[in-house]
């Protein structure tokens, strides 16, 4: 499939299953040549998703901070040609970076078909011992992160024929647990997602919401309390975890890759919880 900005492969009759649709032609759900660009790659879902989305013949391009992060990245996946991944080292919150890097990856991909808006972080504890600067930092990380990202990518979506935009959001973005400005700024993408499929539908690009349950990934807080606190690890899985066990990061992953694909292509606006059916976010809840 070419990857030309006039290429028609990437271009379908809205509603319909797409050069590699519902009749199970091509690569999973139609991904292969689409072009997709993801932030906060690098780490925990983010990577799960690029390396997914990489194997099924995705053009990727993602952005960390740290430089080391990015190799390591590319060294995982085999050191894909250049026209297959683009990596960039930015701070998401410096003014115009991302923006750049959008167009970069436009410009060496011939366009954007989808875009995942993965990055985000919390910031400060509990109403009395965060300040404005807290929720300021919460608001940009997640939100405005993802609307700067948006924003960027319609041009490139609309100039494709539509396209699939995804925003990570969380388990805390719709169901109550500490620290508030956290999950505020969850719902508030959940909300996001839902107000621009609207928006942006007439375009053909379609938004949808995903938040993830609490993720054992390698090294972070479930992982490390399993390790070095069975038995209170134990006491969450038994009280929050039907499934006797956090969601993993690949089954995430699917979920935004097929939302990034054809055989996605009648929902939009959409919020889809990947938890396992788990209660409180974390056991120190409410």
């Amino acid at each position: 499939m070419s990857n030309t900005s006039g290429d028609q492969g990437n271009r379908h009759p809205r509603g319909s299953a797409g050069p590699h649709g519902a009749d199970g032609a091509g690569g999973t759900a139609g991904l292969a040549g689409k072009r997709v660009l993801i932030t906060g790659g690098t780490r925990g879902l983010g990577r799960e998703i690029v390396r997914l989305l990489a194997g099924e013949g995705v053009r990727v391009a993602t952005c960390a901070r740290g430089e080391g992060d990015l190799r390591a990245l590319r060294a995982a996946l085999g050191g894909p040609e250049p026209d297959r991944l683009l990596t960039r080292a930015l701070d998401l919150t410096e003014p115009e970076r991302l923006e750049d890097f959008v167009a970069a990856a436009a410009k060496r991909f011939s366009g954007l078909d989808g875009v995942v808006a993965c990055a985000g972080g919390s910031r400060g504890r509990g109403l009395e011992e965060s300040g404005a600067d807290d929720w300021a930092a919460a608001w940009e990380l997640n939100v405005h992160h993802a609307v700067r990202l948006v924003r960027a990518a319609v041009p490139h979506l609309r100039a494709a024929g539509g396209g699939s935009v995804v925003l990570v959001s969380s388990i805390s973005g719709w169901k109550p647990g500490p620290y508030a400005q956290y999950g505020t700024a969850k719902a508030a993408q959940i909300h996001l997602a839902a107000s621009l499929a609207r928006e942006l539908g007439p375009d053909g690009i379609r938004v949808n919401a995903v938040s993830p349950g609490s993720m054992l990934i390698p090294g972070r807080r479930w992982d490390r309390m399993r390790r070095e606190e069975p038995e209170a690890y134990a006491a969450f899985a038994a009280a929050e975890l039907p499934a006797g066990e956090p969601v993993a990061p690949q089954e995430v992953a699917r979920v935004v890759a097929f939302l990034l694909s054809d055989w996605s292509s009648g929902i939009s606006g959409a919020h889809l919880p990947v938890d396992r059916a788990q209660n409180a976010p974390s056991p120190d809840g409410y």
